[in-house]
């Protein structure tokens, strides 16, 4: 099954002309994982869409509703990284220890010249 998206609402993903619209190549990755992921059975697609609204709900609150820095996908990322926890595919912490890990890489690491 693939997962039912919001056309309307505090969850629905941005749209130019009824199509997804996605700033940064980040952005259609993130989809495509939660959206593999929940096709996979890793949760549900309620499930996620609950902590997506949660998220966006959480960002407003602490930054406001109309603040230009809001980024829908950051929030969609928060979101999956919660789902994964919550179904016990990822320790608390886990995204972030990776990231930090991949962050002290040197420059050129993966390259011989």
């Amino acid at each position: 099954m693939t997962a039912l998206l919001d056309t309307d609402g505090p969850g629905s993903p941005p749209r130019d002309n009824g199509e997804l619209v996605f700033a940064e190549p980040w952005e259609s990755r993130a989809f495509g994982m939660a959206v593999a992921l929940a096709d996979a059975g890793a949760f549900t697609w309620d499930a996620f869409r609950d902590r997506l609204i949660a998220r966006i709900a959480r960002w407003e609150a602490e930054h406001g509703v109309d603040n230009p820095s809001f980024r829908y996908y950051r929030c969609w990322l928060r979101a999956l990284e919660d789902v994964l926890v919550s179904a016990g595919e990822l320790a608390p912490g886990d995204v972030l220890n990776r990231s930090s890990t991949l962050a002290e890489r040197p420059a050129g690491h993966d390259h011989d010249h």
